[in-house]
């Protein structure tokens, strides 16, 4: 801090704004993939829970801002970079959903699943990145404690959503 006032490096402020740009252009692609799913007749399972995960998400984010104003934490480069390949596996998840990857739950009971790119080898890939994420953003700051608490309370509503998408999957094998 100089003068009494906060100061952030600029290395960590472009970091979580290139972050808080990505979600939101994540949820803005989610929401019209969303929309022209649903008026094709799939069904959106679990609505209920999805408002905690905005919430989760954007209180994250918006923890690890401040915690940046009031430590003016330095980047961590070795996490950072691996918080950047984090993101290849998650352009693969996103291209190769294509105009089915939302974020919510929707599914066309008989349709086939996806069996491709990174659903090849695991059932849901954008989770295990997501949980990375929530982990490894808030370590790149030294941001510890809200590794510890995001990671747990983020492990709670992916155990609950999973256990929703699978049922909604059931039909679709």
């Amino acid at each position: 801090m100089t003068d009494g006032g906060y100061e952030m490096s600029w290395p960590v402020l472009i970091l979580l704004l290139c972050v808080a740009g990505q979600r939101l252009c994540e949820l803005v692609l989610g929401c019209v993939n969303t929309r022209a799913l649903l008026e094709h007749g799939w069904v959106e399972h679990g609505p209920r829970h999805y408002p905690l995960f905005i919430l989760l998400h954007s209180s994250w984010l918006l923890s690890l801002f401040v915690w940046a104003l009031v430590v003016e934490p330095s980047l961590n480069w070795l996490l950072c970079g691996l918080y950047i390949f984090l993101q290849v596996g998650r352009a693969w998840v996103l291209l190769t959903l294509g105009r089915f990857w939302t974020t919510r739950i929707i599914s066309l009971p008989d349709a086939p699943l996806i069996v491709s790119g990174p659903y090849k080898y695991a059932r849901h890939p954008n989770y295990w990145i997501v949980v990375c994420e929530v982990a490894l953003l808030p370590s790149v700051i030294g941001a510890w404690e809200i590794a510890g608490v995001y990671t747990v309370l983020n492990a709670v509503l992916l155990a609950h959503r999973t256990k929703i998408e699978n049922a909604a999957l059931l039909s679709r094998r």
